[in-house]
C-alpha cells in the first residue's frame, strides 16, 4: 500500500468551493466523456449519516480502457472500469467501499482486479495549507509522503493544457482573481486547501510497486486538472447557489449518461 497526502490551494473559500466543486466535476466529466469511456453515474442522492450528518451520495462507474497506457492495457479485459462510491459531507468527504485496514474509510473497487483498490480522505479548510495531522493518522502505520500541488505553477501532462484554463494567465471578470503569480499561495486573500489522504493498494506480486506508483502519478494530474478547472471556470458558477448547482448537476448527468449510452437515468 502506498499512502501519501496532496494538499491543493484554492484563491477560494471553502463556501464558494462547496459549488465551484460540483460544477467542475459535472462539466467536466461531460467534456471528457466519450461513447464506452467516461463517468457514468449510477446513484446520485441525499444520504445521512449518524456521525457525519447530513451528505450526498453518489456511485459512478469510471471507465477506462483506452486510458490506460499500454502495459495495463496488456493485462485488462477490453471492458474496463472502476466503480467510484463517494459520501459528500462538506467539508469532509469519503470516496469508495469499506475495506479491512482504512478504519471508516473507503476505496475505489476495479471491475476485474479485487486486490485493487484506492482510498481517499478529503477535508476542506480555509488556510493555505498548514494544518498539520489534519487527518488524525492514527489508521496509517508509519510515516507518508505529504505533496503541496501548486496549480499555477506545477506542469500538467501537455495533452491536458489549456492556455484558457492557465491560473498564470485568467483573470476573473466577476471576482478580480487573478493571474496568479509566483509566492501567490502567501500572500492570496481569500485562500483555502484540499487536503487529500490517498491510499493505493495493489496486492499483485511483481507489480505492486509499478501500479501504486502510476495510479499516484494520475490522481496527481487529475487533481492538478480539476482545481485549475474550478478556477479558471469561477465566472460560469461563482453567482450559482447550492440547490441551483445541484440542479446543474442533474442536468449534466442525465446528458453525460445519455452521452455514453448508459441505460441509468
Amino acid at each position: 500500500m502506498l499512502i501519501k497526502e496532496y494538499r491543493i490551494c484554492m484563491p477560494l473559500t471553502t463556501e464558494e468551493y462547496r459549488v465551484g466543486q460540483l460544477y467542475t466535476i459535472s462539466k467536466h466529466s461531460h467534456q471528457e466523456s466519450e461513447k464506452g469511456e467516461g463517468v457514468e453515474v449510477v446513484k446520485n442522492e441525499p444520504h445521512e449519516d449518524p456521525v457525519h450528518g447530513p451528505g450526498q451520495f453518489t456511485e459512478k462507474r469510471v471507465h477506462l480502457s483506452s486510458k490506460l497506457p499500454s502495459w495495463a492495457r496488456a493485462v485488462t479485459p477490453r471492458i474496463f472500469y472502476i466503480t467510484e462510491k463517494a459520501w459528500n459531507y462538506y467539508p469532509y468527504t469519503i470516496t469508495g467501499e469499506p475495506w479491512a485496514g482504512c478504519g471508516d474509510g473507503h476505496s475505489l473497487q476495479c471491475s476485474f482486479l479485487p486486490k485493487f483498490s484506492i482510498y481517499i480522505e478529503t477535508k476542506y479548510e480555509d488556510n493555505c495549507g498548514d494544518s498539520e495531522n489534519i487527518f488524525r493518522s492514527d489508521k496509517i502505520l508509519g510515516d507518508h509522503e505529504v505533496s503541496f500541488l501548486d496549480i499555477a505553477f506545477d506542469e500538467i501532462p501537455e495533452r491536458y493544457y489549456r492556455s484558457l484554463e492557465d491560473p498564470r494567465f485568467f483573470s476573473s471578470a466577476k471576482t478580480g482573481r487573478g493571474p496568479l503569480q509566483e509566492g501567490w499561495r502567501q500572500h492570496t486573500k481569500p485562500i483555502m486547501c484540499s487536503y487529500k489522504l490517498v491510499n493505493v493498494k495493489f496486492e499483485v506480486w511483481g507489480l505492486q510497486t509499478r501500479v501504486e506508483q502510476f495510479v499516484h502519478k494520475v490522481i496527481r494530474d487529475i487533481l492538478l486538472i480539476g482545481h485549475r478547472q474550478a478556477f479558471a471556470w469561477v465566472d460560469e458558477w461563482c453567482d450559482m447557489s447550492l440547490e441551483e448547482v445541484r440542479a446543474f448537476e442533474s442536468q449534466m448527468q442525465v446528458a453525460t449518461n445519455q452521452k455514453l449510452g448508459s441505460q441509468h437515468p
